[in-house]
């Protein structure tokens, strides 16, 4: 991971050179990664991205006034917890649209305004402050778990993500909960069976490669990467003095045939892409994992604190062996 300063991809519709070229630099200058999409594809990445914080949409398309308008409303009916963020030729508000119109976009906005979206993007992406401390170390810890579940592959770890999908990727999903004093939710490792099984089968784990039939064994080894990074986590993080007994929840919602899952939050959640790839078989698509936490119960990030390193924290993390 280059860097530890969260950042947010989000997808940019629009056909005008010259303020395709404003949003970028906007973008770049916002801790924003742009990506274009064209108006065909849309709702097709929208069905596989999961990773997406925002999207910036042009209120003219193919040449027709308005028609950024009604695909801005479709993609608000199947995605609504993303923001979306209207560009238009002449105004700086939602005004002119309809109430119907105006509840789809989160703002709009002209390349002569386009500056005034930075505390919206704040408010509404980046409302949540991650001590540099924690995100460089969620990496580290992260790493180390992988390495001890998968044999002689590349982990690449990206600059971690601010997202609002709620989307599920893949097949297999963990979930576990974080709780220390200054936070409390949930973590959860999300990835494709057939990737994980292409590795088994490779043997590139510890389950033997006549084994990778078995979903059980492909769940076990996502279940025990999940663990490894919780027990780290709650060794690093955690202080177990006067731990004090929480008690209030909310449903998690999970809804199967859309993918979706809810932790019963609006606040955006923090996001790390995983690579695992094979050095000698740079022709095989690499496995990845969408690692997730949603502290939708507490988040007190003045209150973080990492805990003294003792002899038995090491001991319990691996990086010291009794003998």
């Amino acid at each position: 991971m280059e860097d530890t300063q969260p950042v947010s991809k989000v997808l940019v519709l629009d056909e005008s050179p010259a303020c395709l070229r404003r949003i970028k630099a906007f973008c770049e200058a916002n801790k924003l990664v742009a990506l274009r999409v064209q108006e065909e594809n849309i709702m097709s990445v929208l069905k596989s991205n999961v990773d997406l914080g925002g999207i910036f949409i042009s209120e003219n398309l193919s040449g027709k006034g308005g028609a950024g308008v009604e695909i801005g409303h479709d993609i608000h009916h199947i995605r609504p917890e993303l923001p979306l963020f209207l560009r238009r030729d002449a105004g700086t508000g939602r005004d002119q649209l309809s109430a119907a119109e105006s509840k789809s976009f989160r703002a709009a906005y002209t390349l002569d305004t386009i500056d005034e979206l930075r505390k919206i993007i704040d408010d509404c992406i980046f409302n949540m402050m991650y001590p540099n401390a924690l995100l460089r170390g969620i990496n580290e810890m992260t790493i180390k778990s992988l390495q001890s579940q998968f044999k002689e592959l590349e982990i690449h770890v990206e600059t971690p993500y601010i997202v609002r999908d709620r989307l599920i990727f893949g097949e297999i999903f963990t979930l576990i909960p974080i709780e220390s004093p200054w936070c409390r939710g949930y973590m959860s490792l999300q990835t494709e069976e057939f990737s994980l099984q292409n590795l088994v089968i490779g043997n590139k784990t510890h389950i033997a490669p006549d084994e990778g039939d078995d979903f059980r064994n492909l769940n076990s080894i996502l279940g025990e990467t999940t663990n490894l990074i919780w027990g780290a986590f709650k060794n690093r993080y955690t202080n177990m003095e006067g731990k004090t007994a929480y008690s209030s929840q909310v449903p998690i919602i999970i809804n199967h045939l859309h993918r979706y899952i809810s932790f019963g939050s609006e606040q955006p959640q923090l996001c790390y892409k995983c690579t695992l790839s094979d050095p000698n078989a740079r022709d095989s698509s690499p496995m990845v994992i969408y690692q997730r936490f949603a502290f939708n119960l507490n988040w007190s990030p003045e209150d973080f604190r990492e805990n003294d390193v003792s002899v038995d924290n090491l001991v319990a993390v691996g990086d010291l062996e009794l003998f």
